[in-house]
Parts: C-alpha cells; sequence; structure tokens
C-alpha cells in the first residue's frame, strides 16, 4: 500500500516542482502524507464535478493539472466554490496534487503527450529551458506523410476528445502539412518561435484575434489550428498515470489509477451560425 508521500516523491520526481514557472502554484494542496492511497483520479481542472467522481468512486488522491488557488489567499471558507472544494475533499479524505507548468516542461511532458495523439515524432521541444536540450515548453515534430491542412485538421479533431469549442483552422485548407509544432495550453506567445522554426502548423488553445491574425500575414506563416485549452491538455493525464503506476510498481506498490472523462471546459455548447463567410 502506498502513502500519500510516497505517490507525491514520485510525481515529484516524474514532474519537478523546480521546472515550475515562477507565477505557478504546484505541489499537494491538502491531504495527509501518511494517509494510505489506494486509487487515483487524474484529471485536468480540480471543479466540482471533479470532486464528485472522486467521491463517487471513491479515490484517495486527486491529481490535476490546473491549480486550486493560483494566487494567494487568506482563508477557505465553504461559502466559496473553491473552499467548499476543499472542506467535502478533507472531509472524505481525498487529497489533491497540482502537476501544471512542471508538467508543460517535463520530457515527458504535457506537449509530448499531444504530439503523441496527433501521431508527430521525432519530436524536440519548442521553447528548451536554457539549461537543458530537451526540458522546455511545447514541442515540434513531423508526421509520416505529409497531408493537406484540412485532412490535418480532421486528424486533430478526431484525436482529442470532443469539445463545444471544436478546432478552428486558419490556411489554405490545400496547403501541405509536414511539420507541426504542438503547445498544450495557451500557447499565443509562442507563434513568433513557431514561424522562425518554419513549422507547417501549429496545435494550440486559446489563440486570440490579433495575435492569430497578424501570424498569418508573414509570409511563410504556420497554418493555425485552435482548440479547446482542456482538449489540449487533456492527453497528457494517461500518461502521467501510466508513469506514476509504472515507478511504484517498480518500487512493490500498486495503485488503481482513473483517467476523468469528465469534460470541464467552460464552453458547454456551440450555437451554428450556418457555415462560413
Amino acid at each position: 500500500m502506498a502513502t500519500l508521500a510516497q505517490v507525491v516523491e514520485v510525481l515529484d520526481g516524474l514532474y519537478d516542482p523546480r521546472w515550475a514557472a515562477d507565477w505557478d502554484a504546484v505541489g499537494l494542496v491538502c491531504g495527509d502524507p501518511d494517509a494510505e492511497v489506494r486509487r487515483i483520479l487524474f484529471a485536468v481542472d480540480p471543479v466540482a464535478e471533479v470532486a464528485r467522481e472522486a467521491l463517487d468512486w471513491p479515490a484517495d488522491l486527486i491529481v490535476t493539472h490546473h491549480p486550486l488557488f493560483l494566487r494567494g489567499v487568506h482563508g477557505v471558507p465553504a461559502t466559496t466554490p473553491k473552499g467548499r472544494l476543499v472542506h467535502s475533499l478533507i472531509r472524505a479524505g481525498i487529497g489533491l496534487h497540482v502537476c501544471h507548468t512542471n508538467a508543460d516542461a517535463a520530457d515527458p511532458g504535457v506537449s509530448d503527450a499531444l504530439a503523441g495523439a496527433l501521431g508527430l515524432s521525432d519530436l524536440r521541444p519548442l521553447d528548451p529551458r536554457p539549461d537543458t536540450a530537451w526540458l522546455g515548453v511545447g514541442r515540434v515534430g513531423v508526421l509520416l506523410e505529409p497531408e493537406p491542412l484540412a485532412a490535418f485538421g480532421r486528424r486533430v479533431a478526431g484525436a482529442l476528445p470532443p469539445t463545444a469549442h471544436g478546432v478552428r483552422v486558419a490556411g489554405d485548407p490545400e496547403r501541405p502539412v509536414a511539420t507541426v509544432a504542438v503547445c498544450g495550453g495557451a500557447g499565443d506567445s509562442y507563434l513568433d518561435t513557431v514561424r522562425a522554426l518554419g513549422a507547417d502548423a501549429y496545435v494550440t488553445a486559446d489563440l486570440r484575434h490579433h495575435p492569430a491574425s497578424e501570424a498569418t500575414e508573414h509570409p511563410g506563416a504556420p497554418a493555425l489550428l485552435d482548440v479547446a485549452h482542456w482538449a489540449s491538455e487533456w492527453p497528457w493525464l494517461a500518461d502521467a498515470a501510466d508513469r506514476l503506476r509504472a515507478v511504484l510498481a517498480e518500487r512493490g506498490t500498486t495503485v488503481e489509477t482513473r483517467v476523468s472523462t469528465t469534460c470541464t471546459d467552460p464552453w458547454v455548447s456551440h450555437a451554428d451560425q450556418g457555415g462560413t463567410l
């Protein structure tokens, strides 16, 4: 039987907290380090729906990608949504651990899982850390065979869990796509980097109007594929669960893991306007 402290030790080995951005809040949010952990639920967001899923299973620990408290707080009263979540987890004896930008920078990490879901190989970091050749945000890889952007868009849509957002595509549908850059989560700060690397397409989330518009006007600009933030990071969950189980098994400990299929993307529906302009 693993203890929470042992599970956290493995997670910190896979996704070192020192790799997290200085503004981030990663690590153990709640839970007794001496508590036994049999079941672990992996999810993108620490929200009420995920807490209910953990309670119903029941899980002993939730591992999420996004932090619960990204900014400092002075209390966790149950009169607030996040306070209620903390109270419900503590009452049930369920821990919460966060792997955010430390999982983004890891090798393998969030963008490796996204690239793998899209069938990319020969991966390298999009934005490597200055102290290493492999740790860093995003990945650049190649498709086994080039394909038109329209077909690649369908590939992306089929590889990721469905959302109301869907997949938005900017670029000539017939342009060939061979080299692809990906960044799980919000990635518009890397638009110039992607163009400088000569990628044919860039898959990321949360692209804003003006940066996307300006990026497509440059000669040789990559095609852009904008997906839901939640969907872009969801493939990492299974990879993280597999790696955690493997390390614990090497140490003679077995845990049961589950990947949450609850869509926690905030956008829940899409009103079709009947075509394109």
